[in-house]
């Protein structure tokens, strides 16, 4: 078997490690947000542009991959293979009413590759989250006008055994993107949603610290879901002067529901319906402005047409559980961020450094008990450190591609605009390591 086959091979097995890890790990989140709609929306940037803020729409590069906007693979260097995996470690910190906790938590971020087809076509296939669910909280409610201390505590989680090791969405996907006309750009991805949704409940009632038999609620809503996801790219890139250029990009994200099975499980009820879950059209766009090779500001903007989509709900008169709308409300995110390099072609190390900061808002998609859920800005700072230092890695079309190391932080703030709810702060580190070898070279002998 040649060198080739034996990476290629390495790589599919990555994958399919990612995906299995995803699914018996921890889940990157304690969020107790992720108890709604779908879960947590997760990251989906990849290592280099994640410390810029998230920003992709407009980026495009011959040596990195940018999934967000499949336009962009039509870049891809003829000779080189890229192939990028990212993880992270976060600390959260959490109040509510005078109360606080700190967790912690690590997740696998995503793996994936690209490659040149042949001339203006390039090629993309990995692994990346879609949702995250991972929570345990519970409440006390006393009861009003009682002589005796009587306590109503809901516990809730998204693993009734405290481990929490199932709950969000996963995406699989391969995509392509095509120039066919100079400066402009098209590209597809096609995926596969899949995942795990369990949120449980246990309602018990003390009486002076003694349980009341016979007086607790259990309910248990539970899905594995199994869908497709399709999203187109477009990008227009312009040269504005020989050391200035601007690219344009936009994607469209296929909205339609999830044709899978959802239960709910409450003391000798159950109940079950189908197309209970959907997922939005999602509208991105965005620019981005080069400058000398060293300068670089993308600004992106998203909108999530997630107020028109169901979730299954449970109705106790009839007994039933059927799709309704009001769970969620549509949702923007705004991305900023820039990446400087003092001389990318320097034979000084140093010089090579990438530099990254950006920041990021997005409005809520969820609503908490009727109310506005929680709405999320942050920032991030990072570096991009090239894997050798010499300049080993010019092509014949003298453009330099190198393996980077990168390393990010990134601090997020949730809130909801009732003060009742939990506020969360999280400090994030980002690692990720994009590989680029020169597997398609061909070499002459004389």
């Amino acid at each position: 078997m040649s060198c080739l086959k034996y990476k290629i091979l390495i790589f599919c097995c990555l994958c399919a490690w990612g995906a299995s890890h995803a699914q018996a790990q921890s889940n990157g989140t304690n969020s107790s947000y992720s108890r709604f709609g779908l879960g947590l929306p997760a990251d989906q940037s990849q290592s280099f542009n994640r410390s810029m803020g998230g920003v992709a729409q407009g980026l495009r590069s011959s040596y990195r991959i940018n999934q967000l906007n499949p336009a962009s693979y039509s870049a891809m260097d003829s000779l080189t293979f890229v192939f990028d995996v990212g993880l992270s470690v976060q600390r959260t910190f959490m109040k509510q009413d005078g109360m606080s906790k700190t967790l912690n938590n690590t997740s696998f971020d995503f793996v994936n590759a690209a490659f040149r087809l042949r001339k203006n076509l390039g090629m993309s296939l990995g692994f990346v989250p879609y949702t995250r669910i991972g929570y345990s909280f519970y409440t006390d409610k006393p009861a009003k006008n009682s002589p005796q201390i009587i306590t109503h505590q809901e516990f809730k989680s998204a693993d009734p055994t405290g481990m929490q090791t199932t709950g969000g969405l996963h995406q699989a996907y391969i995509g392509a993107g095509w120039r066919p006309l100079k400066g402009f750009s098209v590209g597809l991805n096609l995926g596969v949603l899949w995942g795990n949704i369990n949120h449980y409940m246990l309602q018990t009632t003390t009486q002076n610290g003694a349980t009341i038999t016979g007086d607790n609620i259990k309910s248990y809503d539970t899905a594995s879901l199994l869908t497709w996801k399709t999203d187109f790219g477009v990008q227009y890139q312009t040269l504005l002067n020989t050391k200035n250029r601007l690219t344009f990009g936009a994607t469209l994200g296929i909205g339609h529901t999830i044709n899978s099975e959802a239960t709910h499980i409450e003391t000798n009820d159950t109940a079950y319906t189908k197309k209970g879950y959907q997922i939005p059209w999602t509208y991105s766009v965005g620019v981005a402005w080069e400058h000398a090779e060293r300068l670089t500001l993308a600004a992106d903007f998203t909108f999530e047409q997630w107020g028109n989509c169901t979730t299954p709900q449970f109705d106790a008169s009839t007994k039933t559980l059927s799709p309704s709308t009001g769970t969620y409300e549509n949702r923007f995110r705004i991305n900023t961020g820039l990446e400087y390099v003092p001389a990318r072609y320097d034979r000084r190390y140093s010089k090579r450094i990438n530099y990254r900061a950006g920041a990021f808002y997005s409005s809520p998609y969820v609503k908490v008990n009727g109310m506005q859920g929680h709405r999320e800005f942050g920032l991030t700072a990072g570096i991009g450190l090239p894997l050798t230092n010499t300049i080993t890695h010019m092509t014949l079309l003298n453009i330099y591609a190198p393996s980077y190391l990168n390393i990010g932080v990134q601090w997020t703030h949730r809130s909801a605009s009732s003060a009742s709810l939990i506020t969360e702060n999280i400090i994030q580190l980002n690692v990720g390591v994009t590989f680029n070898e020169r597997w398609f070279q061909k070499w002459k002998f004389k």
